[in-house]
């Protein structure tokens, strides 16, 4: 029999737990996000960790400045810009020129933060902006790739790394040839697939090396796995709105596999198109973001399908072999339009309808 006392634990009101402030909420995306980073050095060396360093420096900075500017308290404490700047460096790739890096990250704070109001205001996913501004500006530096763990990447930076303003940037080519790195092909997954010689077995094929980072591509997209894992981080501490992410997959999915099942040798497999490029980034850490995306429950979902048929449309029949960028921006333009369509229904009341002049 047993003998102890049950024990009643009575506490007073309010019995409602205080929501996480935007500091805490901000801190916990980069703590979320420094995994990936430090993939990303380990990956891709001292131009890795270079490249982040620029584009989160010059984010902060620019906030700063503006803030003194308008005599307006610094707001960098809120962690926000750092958030831009590590997202930002982590779509770029590993040897971007660091001083269009800067260029970078200044258009992404003034262009799309400071120019709307500030935290709370921004339209656009500030990190984005400020890759499309450089993609526009510098299409030769921002679709050069280099080789992932290549010997000496922590002796020696990517030659084009340190590149001065203004000058066009070093050709890696001949840094590839003297590390000697077999069966490089100087292009992405994506772009083997995109502009390939349209046998896809040898690219789709890839998708263990996709998933645990072992291919080239941008500083912070080549690990569906570490990004997923990072991404699993925010959800649970509802951080993040899963529903997003997940239904920008599931778009991913659905319109790739139509186009797979009508001729599978001429589209990629759906597995291959949710784990390639920035898919996996974007859907976690750029299409959640709380301020340009809808509130609405069956919104988000709309938001987030949209975005992964548009990837997926671009990809196959745009000019670029990635469109999560372009196809996040668009959503974000969206947003404000779909969440006022799918605002639920007061209770107890009925639906508008039209009046008579």
């Amino acid at each position: 029999m047993n003998n102890r006392t049950p024990i009643i634990e009575l506490r007073g009101a309010p019995h409602l737990r205080k929501a996480p402030s935007v500091d805490q909420i901000m801190r916990n995306v980069v703590y979320a996000l420094l995994p990936i980073c430090g993939f990303a050095v380990y990956q891709f060396g001292l131009s890795a960790l270079a490249l982040i360093l620029a584009t989160t420096l010059a984010c902060i900075c620019t906030e700063h400045l503006f803030c003194r500017l308008s005599d307006k308290p610094t707001t960098i404490g809120d962690f926000s810009a750092v958030i831009t700047g590590l997202l930002l460096a982590l779509t770029l790739p590993p040897g971007f020129p660091l001083w269009m890096a800067v260029v970078a990250g200044f258009v992404a704070i003034a262009l799309t933060k400071v120019m709307f109001g500030g935290i709370g205001f921004n339209v656009f996913n500030p990190a984005l902006v400020g890759r499309a501004f450089v993609q526009a500006a510098f299409p030769v530096a921002i679709t050069t790739w280099t080789p992932a763990f290549a010997p000496g990447r922590f002796t020696e930076f990517i030659p084009s790394t340190l590149t001065l303003p203004f000058v066009v940037p070093k050709s890696v080519a001949g840094w590839v040839e003297r590390i000697a790195v077999d069966g490089y092909t100087g292009a992405t997954p994506l772009a083997l697939q995109k502009f390939g010689d349209g046998n896809l077995e040898h690219v789709t094929t890839q998708n263990a090396d996709l998933f645990f980072g072992m291919t080239a591509g941008s500083a912070g997209e080549t690990s569906a796995l570490l990004i997923l894992v990072c991404g699993a981080y925010l959800a649970v501490r509802r951080m993040m709105d899963w529903h997003i992410p997940a239904a920008m997959l599931l778009g991913a999915f659905v319109t790739s596999g139509g186009f797979y099942l009508v001729d599978a040798g001429a589209y990629p497999t759906p597995l291959f198109t949710l784990l390639s490029g920035g898919l996996m980034l974007g859907a976690l850490f750029m299409a959640s973001d709380m301020v340009a995306s809808p509130t609405t429950p069956r919104g988000v979902w709309i938001y987030g399908i949209l975005i992964g048929f548009l990837t997926v449309i671009i990809r196959l029949f745009g000019g670029l072999p990635e469109g999560v960028m372009y196809a996040i921006l668009f959503g974000n333009a969206a947003s404000p339009l779909i969440g006022a369509f799918t605002q639920p229904r007061v209770y107890g009341t009925g639906r508008k309808k039209a009046t008579k002049p």
